[in-house]
């Protein structure tokens, strides 16, 4: 896929695809017969970061490239987003109780088994928090940006444009025939700009046909909203054990005009964490690392330095 990936963009040395795959070739593992991708740079206490829908490792490259002089950074591409392996649901199951046993694949792979770091965006947030919540033992550190861990509090709703998507034949169309979701995150995901072409072009490049789009549909369709839902119970199972987590150091940086994750959902990000330290950032939208890159990266640098491994993580 790198290989594919390149020869296409091979034709600008600027393109900040080809530069992105260039500095990062990143590394393959057979994840239960799949091949799942990740970058793995630096050396150091690890730091994980978890992508979430429709990204991919392209997300956290300013991050990566401010935090690998001094920690070992691993990012991977779930399974069916970027490049990683993009299966069909006879050889995949699409939830969330499969992405954490990825997750627990490439790190126990990788012999990383404490002294950790989480950062989370989007469902990078439930994938990384299950975790967290099965292995409280090895994570130190929590960094949560624009995500979710618990079920939609009481008195709000997923937007009408993710109902749709979930739901209807129409919603399938949207997302594998015409690749909206994609496109259409990449248009408005940022608030203070739109993001240039070129940044479009690479958000959006893996998912370059009806069957590798496969992934982002079905992340939407296991958003658990009811009982009976595929990922309900365990979404609740992780709810109930975020208490044993408020001793972990937590920073959130928090785009707030974000309409998916909005202000009600930080809300409850600092009711289950009150210690939790908190930025917002007024005018960032839910792609708050293309907003203000420096900013967040500059935040996330200070809180690993200044906080020790946790005593509850020991």
């Amino acid at each position: 896929m790198v290989t594919t990936l390149a020869s296409r963009h091979r034709s600008s040395s600027r393109s900040p695809l080809a530069r992105f795959l260039a500095e990062h070739p990143g590394r393959d593992l057979d994840c239960r017969g799949l091949r799942l991708h990740y970058l793995d740079e630096g050396e150091g206490a690890p730091v994980v970061m978890l992508h979430g829908n429709p990204t991919w490792s392209f997300f956290y490259r300013g991050l990566v490239e401010a935090l690998r002089p001094s920690h070992r950074v691993i990012v991977p591409d779930q399974i069916g987003c970027g490049l990683s392996e993009k299966p069909a649901d006879s050889r995949y199951q699409y939830t969330l109780a499969s992405r954490v046993h990825d997750l627990e694949h490439l790190l126990d792979q990788l012999g990383i088994q404490g002294n950790l770091t989480l950062i989370l965006h989007d469902w990078g947030g439930m994938i990384g928090m299950t975790y967290a919540a099965r292995h409280p033992e090895r994570v130190a550190r929590l960094v949560v940006l624009n995500t979710a861990a618990f079920h939609l509090p009481s008195g709000l709703r997923i937007p009408w444009a993710l109902r749709i998507c979930r739901t209807s034949r129409l919603g399938e169309v949207l997302v594998r025939k015409l690749n909206l979701f994609a496109r259409g995150t990449s248009w408005i995901g940022c608030k203070r700009r739109i993001l240039p072409r070129p940044i479009r072009e690479a958000y959006v490049a893996p998912y370059d046909s009806w069957d590798h789009r496969i992934a982002i549909h079905r992340f939407v369709q296991d958003i658990p909203l009811h009982p009976g839902d595929p990922s309900y119970d365990l979404v609740s199972w992780v709810e109930q054990r975020l208490g044993e987590l408020r001793r972990r150091p937590m920073l959130i940086v928090w785009g707030m005009k974000d309409f998916v994750f909005h202000r009600g959902i930080l809300e409850e990000w600092q009711r289950r964490f009150p210690d939790a330290e908190v930025h917002r950032l007024e005018d960032a939208g839910h792609y708050v690392l293309e907003d203000d890159p420096e900013a967040v990266a500059s935040l996330v640098h200070r809180f690993l330095a200044s906080q020790p491994r946790s005593r509850a993580a020991d």
